[in-house]
């Protein structure tokens, strides 16, 4: 009876280490500080100018459930038990609507497209958007923006530092990324 002991015992250390507890994440939307606006006047909707945000792509290891972690220059990890509450392309296009609706006060800004057929079309690219060995978050990619029949192309890659570590701690650092990236897409398209 004593030889079972071990045995039962490492099973029930098995058992415990692969628990199967599983944890979701939403991207925060973050408050912006560095966005004034003036005044309370309305600009009647006929005479705002209108930014369509059509569509937010990911690269395709990007869209699966699971958060990204890259171990090293050419390995990466899905994870199985940190998973995106709804798909990332999905929160990543609700926030950026939000984010450039702050920054560019006076415009409609929309996940959805207006009558107006002068309105301005904004697509964007995420190539990455995942933790790094290192202690960082990447947020690279590129938006092409469509106005009055002529486009504008621009890439981004940004590397920010992670100050705790953890999947909350990522999570977190990469939505101040995406941030900071929509606040330089609206300089650029005002």
């Amino acid at each position: 009876m004593m030889k079972w002991i071990p045995v039962v015992l490492a099973l029930f250390l098995t058992a415990c280490s692969s628990s199967d507890h599983k944890t979701y994440y939403q991207l925060p939307v973050l408050d912006s500080t560095s966005v004034a606006i003036s005044g309370s006047s309305i600009i009647p909707q006929g005479e705002q100018r209108q930014l369509w945000v059509e569509h937010v792509s990911v690269a395709d290891y990007l869209a699966g459930n699971g958060l990204v972690f890259q171990t090293n220059d050419v390995q990466y990890v899905l994870t199985q038990n940190n998973l995106w509450a709804s798909p990332l392309d999905q929160q990543l296009q609700q926030s950026l609507v939000t984010y450039l609706g702050r920054a560019l006060p006076g415009r409609v800004v929309s996940s959805m497209p207006a009558n107006n057929a002068e309105q301005d079309v904004l697509n964007v690219n995420v190539t990455g958007f995942h933790g790094r060995y290192d202690g960082s978050a990447l947020v690279t990619g590129s938006w092409v923006l469509t106005r009055n029949g002529q486009t504008i192309q621009r890439s981004f890659n940004l590397v920010l530092k992670q100050n705790e570590d953890g999947y909350d701690a990522l999570v977190r650092t990469l939505a101040a990324g995406w941030q900071q990236e929509a606040g330089q897409i609206a300089s650029q398209i005002k």
